[in-house]
């Protein structure tokens, strides 16, 4: 599809640095996230499983190094919470104090998806559900320091992300040789039950007290370096295998009305399909003359890894070198996007849940964390 002229516009104002709250202003009191590896700041590098990356060159321009983030830098929600105004990154679930979970915690997870057999031939992960525990465990940490109603006062003015499905489809639908998903359903019927169960997991939050809920829709999976190589391209015009590709427009069809539905019943909750970014891969590889996004024209390496790739996992070999010129290159290994591919796909779709962020901030916010220190100390 074409980009779109009215988020590219949007996007060039956040890269510009000309939408951000008020300096020293969070737009929202915590920032709760969902999601696979896109998202993962370093969950899985407690678990035993081949989707860890806990090791150099991954985090080469990150400040703190190899963190478990799988890219060279930032990842999108990184950039979100930037965005947000706060002063650091969302610390993930694993070692999260009870104070942290006054600003939010990052529960996402390497190879997770939406149900919970999804990347198992990789090894331990943290499936939607199961994140979804982890999450009310947070929950009654609030409520020891705020006591239930006040805790329930702040999730509710919180912001929360998900961003699942993608291994849903490349490690389950797409891996017979491991899951018997093709065999039982079409790709049609597939996306209908992904979406159904999805739904009933945002319910499930909502029940827990989220009412800003923001959902990204899955993006051209079938570009990614592994796709390509692995399911090839059938002489698609795109360079991408198609067919992957048209899965996640099947599921994004599906999760677009699961989540009007939700919007239509839930009493005061505030959900946002994040869809503004799901195409900016393809706007990357057409190269429309159109667009004046910022940094789009410096991506040119559409289809190679940045980093030496090992050959099964299709993670970055450890310790070895990556390209000098990381600006240039649209995936960091056969998988992950760079974090410059990060920084515009963020910044599209920052526009979409910034209705429900604006007037979110608390008053007194930190004072209140001074005094939740003070009673956890006593």
């Amino acid at each position: 599809m074409a980009s779109n002229p009215v988020w590219v516009a949007a996007a060039l104002m956040v890269v510009a640095g000309l939408s951000s709250f008020a300096a020293g202003e969070k737009a929202v009191p915590c920032y709760f996230i969902f999601g696979d590896s896109l998202a993962d700041n370093g969950n899985n590098n407690w678990l035993q499983t081949v989707a860890k990356v806990d090791y150099s060159p991954y985090g080469v321009d990150f400040r703190r190094g190899a963190t478990g983030r799988f890219t060279n830098g930032r990842n999108i929600v990184d950039f979100f919470a930037e965005y947000l105004g706060f002063e650091n990154y969302i610390p993930p679930f694993a070692t999260a104090t009870i104070i942290d979970t006054l600003s939010g915690v990052n529960y996402a997870s390497g190879s997770a998806g939406i149900l919970d057999e999804t990347g198992a031939q990789l090894g331990q992960r943290i499936p939607l559900d199961v994140q979804l525990d982890n999450h009310l465990i947070s929950v009654s940490r609030l409520a020891l320091l705020l006591g239930a109603g006040g805790a329930y006062t702040r999730l509710g003015k919180c912001l929360y992300t998900l961003g699942l499905g993608n291994n849903d489809f490349l490690n389950n639908y797409f891996r017979p040789e491991f899951y018997p998903s093709s065999r039982i359903y079409t790709v049609e019927q597939f996306a209908v039950v992904l979406a159904n169960r999805y739904k009933e997991q945002l319910q499930r939050l909502y029940v827990a007290g989220a009412r800003k809920i923001g959902v990204f829709a899955l993006g051209q999976i079938g570009c990614a370096p592994f796709a390509i190589r692995r399911y090839g391209t059938n002489g698609s015009a795109s360079g991408c295998a198609e067919a992957l590709n048209d899965a996640a427009v099947l599921f994004n069809v599906q999760l677009k009305s699961a989540i009007d539905q939700l919007q239509a019943t839930l009493p005061g909750a505030q959900f946002v399909y994040i869809g503004s970014g799901s195409d900016m891969l393809m706007t990357v590889r057409r190269k429309d003359p159109t667009t004046t996004l910022s940094g789009l024209k410096a991506l040119e390496v559409l289809d190679s890894p940045c980093c030496t790739v090992e050959a099964e996992s299709g993670q970055c070999v450890p310790d070895q070198p990556s390209c000098p010129d990381r600006s240039r290159y649209v995936f960091w290994d056969w998988f992950h996007p760079t974090e410059a591919l990060n920084s515009l796909t963020a910044a599209a779709a920052f526009e979409a849940v910034r209705p429900i962020v604006a007037h979110s901030s608390s008053v007194g916010e930190s004072s209140m964390i001074r005094l939740a220190a003070a009673v956890q100390a006593s």
